[in-house]
């Protein structure tokens, strides 16, 4: 056990003033964290002043948060007091129209933040946010354009400073099994094809695939969708795509949708046979992996998705992953697809304007980092600081983007994007044509307008 920072457990989740999970505190100038940084923090003083911090974060993740909030309390003498709600996106509406929001709010959307600031319920950051994110996040005008947003005049600003961030562009693996058939770790999209191809070829079964979640089932199809829109078109492009001013039956995005298609309807590729892909169970699917013989080589998921291993697997050992590789040919870089937080100011005051400046500080990430379940685009910070080799070879995949875009589905109308999307998609792997989905979705959206 390290020395501790703070000391005692707060009486309720609401006050840091006295750190709750105190376990989770390091002593300033122990560990590789960025101390400097903590440091000139303590230049600014807020004593006595109240900062409140709204969000989606409850159990470890709500104390993964207060252990970074309690740093910025001690340095700053602030009283900081976070709330975390399962229903963070109605209650964080109806406190705003209240008058009675929190000096600062966690956006797990983007779409949301942006409705807020339209309606005037937050406060454009502090001149220079945005240029300092360009210069300090991988692919950081990536990370300014999804936090900025027009206010109630039109006028845009940046309202959104993104921390904490998931990764989906991952294909995982057993490494055993690559070894054992003598396969390499693609490089190129080109060269996942030539994989695929030869697996099939050699008498394996290249992927797994599973879009079966219920009400929601077909979502795991619309983040295929997602990275092939990236590895196929410009990152405008799939801009205009969610937000429909490119129509969802455009050549571009049939084109993304035939891209799944070419891993997803053929019998060859998928264990089961192209079937079953619609009718798996999303937390069934990886499974197939760690069948002997392997039943697949490959699944396409995001960061979570060991959480639906079988117990006691060890990933970076038993399993691992590797970045969704680009098309070597279509020079769109090194796109990256994910989601992450937004923190905006719900209700302004020097605290909260100190708080959004304290996120810029690599303490602020390394903090979390020396925990679970943080990822990053802070070029800045020491990666060392990881508790989990795992996390830190996800966080490359993010350092190394050029570009990084949001969830699109996430980001579009829910009748579309939680609605007519997934359908579409469990419709196309039953054997639709692209374009005939494409075209239902779009008459989903226009219906909506």
């Amino acid at each position: 056990m390290r020395k501790l920072f703070l000391t005692g457990v707060a009486a309720t989740a609401l006050t840091l003033g006295a750190a709750q999970a105190a376990d989770l505190k390091f002593a300033p100038g122990e560990g590789n964290f960025n101390w400097d940084s903590y440091e000139a923090l303590k230049s600014t003083k807020l004593d006595g002043e109240q900062v409140t911090v709204f969000g989606p974060w409850l159990g470890p993740d709500q104390q993964n948060a207060e252990a970074v909030l309690a740093y910025f309390a001690e340095a700053t003498g602030a009283d900081v007091r976070y709330v975390g709600s399962d229903s963070f996106e109605q209650q964080v509406m109806v406190d705003a129209e209240a008058g009675s929001a929190a000096n600062v709010s966690v956006f797990p959307q983007p779409g949301l933040a942006a409705d807020m600031a339209k309606r005037g319920f937050l406060t454009p950051l502090a001149d220079g946010t945005a240029d300092w994110v360009k210069d300090n996040y991988a692919a950081g005008q990536s990370w300014v354009d999804l936090g900025t947003y027009a206010g109630p005049d039109g006028t845009k600003a940046l309202y959104g400073f993104f921390y904490k961030v998931d990764v989906k562009s991952l294909v995982w693996y057993i490494p055993e099994n690559f070894e054992d058939a003598g396969y390499e770790i693609p490089q190129s999209m080109e060269e996942l094809k030539a994989l695929t191809e030869q697996i099939a070829a050699d008498g394996g079964t290249p992927w797994c695939i599973g879009l079966g979640s219920g009400a929601a089932t077909g979502w795991p199809a619309t983040d295929w969708v997602e990275d092939m829109m990236l590895r196929t078109q410009p990152p405008e492009v799939y801009d205009k795509w969610v937000s429909n001013e490119i129509k969802f039956d455009d050549p571009a995005v049939i084109g993304a949708i035939e891209e799944f298609g070419w891993f997803a309807r053929n019998d060859k590729f998928v264990a089961g046979g192209a079937g079953t892909v619609a009718s798996t169970d999303f937390r069934d699917s990886p499974k197939g992996l760690f069948s002997s013989p392997p039943q697949c080589y490959m699944h396409h998921q995001a960061s979570f998705i060991p959480a639906f291993f079988p117990d006691g697997t060890k990933v970076g050992t038993d399993a691992d992953f590797f970045y969704m590789p680009a098309y070597a040919d279509k020079d769109l870089g090194k796109p990256v697809l994910g989601a992450g937080t937004v923190w905006g100011i719900t209700k302004d005051s020097p605290g909260a304007q100190a708080l959004i400046k304290f996120l810029q500080s690599p303490i602020a990430h390394e903090i979390w980092m020396a925990q679970k379940g943080f990822l990053t685009p802070y070029k800045a910070v020491n990666t060392d600081v990881f508790s989990d080799p795992t996390l830190k070879k996800m966080n490359d995949v993010l350092l190394g983007a050029t570009t990084f875009r949001f969830d699109g589905s996430d980001l579009m109308p829910g009748g579309v994007g939680a609605g007519s999307f997934w359908t579409g998609m469990v419709d196309y792997t039953g054997g639709k044509s692209a374009e005939e989905v494409a075209a239902t979705i779009q008459k989903s959206w226009d219906a909506l307008k």
